[in-house]
């Protein structure tokens, strides 16, 4: 590791008007206390509006990325960061944009021959008529732009497809349908272009919604995961091309499906996951042998080869 000296004073960013707010200023609060318990010169930043003037209220050397979200996690703040030459943490502005966006995730990874879910673009009643058609029932329906499943629901028909696709139509962005897969949920998180140990989610709930992540105590986390030693390392591999795919690097996640036929379907990549107390790279990290502070300090050490 690094010597501390060498980070330099640390801008820990959080909070920004997206919304998943909330939760990014408790992975930032986190972070930053984990930060200062490892002796780094830390500074926690909320960030509104004003980037410019959040960065420029003191001299920092380099920045701890933990906005969730639009604005922070979409490649708008990696741009302002490249123009005023701060080295962050997580991914530059293309591989933020595209793994942001999961309609154009999903077509990266199809030109690369990877497999995704069916999907079909909702903009109008005729779409929800034509998809009810090719993709059948059940489906699930997302904002293509949001995070933390904000905006998700599941359709059973059409009537519940056109609710679904005015609720997910209020967060502004494109609206998608992707088929139902009926299987195993799994995440895997990357670190420095290796892949963590994989953990299989268990919920009660009809999906793994903003619930089960950040509120419920019934959802499971397995990890180990439960699969076999040869499946565990195909399901790393696929987890780093999709990345590689889309150009991420230094840290993210990584989520898949395995549906009853064994075949792994990519769902979405996560270029700032989560680092509360419910969050996923942190259970992995552990099952690694290291622990939240080690994880931390190995994400910060990634803006050094920013």
């Amino acid at each position: 590791m690094k010597a501390v000296a060498e980070f330099g004073c640390v801008a820990v960013l959080m909070g920004g008007n997206a919304a998943e707010r909330e939760v990014s200023l408790k992975s930032g609060l986190a972070v930053y206390e984990s930060l200062i318990r490892s002796g780094i010169n830390a500074v926690p930043v909320d960030v509104k509006s004003d980037f410019f003037t959040a960065l420029q209220c003191q001299k920092f050397d380099r920045v701890m990325n933990m906005m969730h979200g639009r604005g922070g996690e979409d490649g708008v703040l990696q741009a302002i960061l490249e123009n005023l030459s701060l080295p962050y943490t997580g991914s530059g502005v293309l591989a933020s944009a595209l793994s942001m966006d999961k309609m154009r995730s999903k077509l990266c990874w199809q030109g690369a021959g990877l497999v995704t879910p069916k999907w079909q673009l909702l903009q109008s009643e005729k779409d929800v008529e034509r998809c009810a058609d090719i993709l059948g029932f059940p489906v699930i329906v997302k904002p293509a732009q949001e995070g933390s499943s904000l905006g998700m629901s599941r359709a059973d028909d059409k009537q519940a497809l056109y609710k679904a696709w005015k609720v997910a139509a209020e967060y502004q962005c494109d609206v998608y349908a992707e088929a139902w897969v009926q299987g195993q949920e799994y995440t895997v998180g990357i670190l420095s272009g290796q892949a963590l140990p994989i953990i299989r989610l268990e919920t009660p709930h009809v999906f793994y919604d903003f619930d089960a992540k950040y509120r419920a105590n019934t959802t499971q986390y397995h990890c180990p995961s439960g699969l076999s030693a040869a499946d565990e390392q195909a399901l790393s591999t696929l987890s780093l091309e999709a990345c590689a795919v889309l150009g991420v690097k230094g840290w993210g996640r990584v989520d898949v499906f395995i549906d009853e036929q064994g075949q792994s379907q990519l769902i979405e990549v996560n270029t700032v996951p989560g680092m509360t107390n419910h969050s996923l790279v942190p259970i992995a990290a552990k099952q690694a042998g290291f622990d939240f502070d080690a994880l931390v300090l190995k994400i910060l050490a990634t803006s050094l080869h920013a």
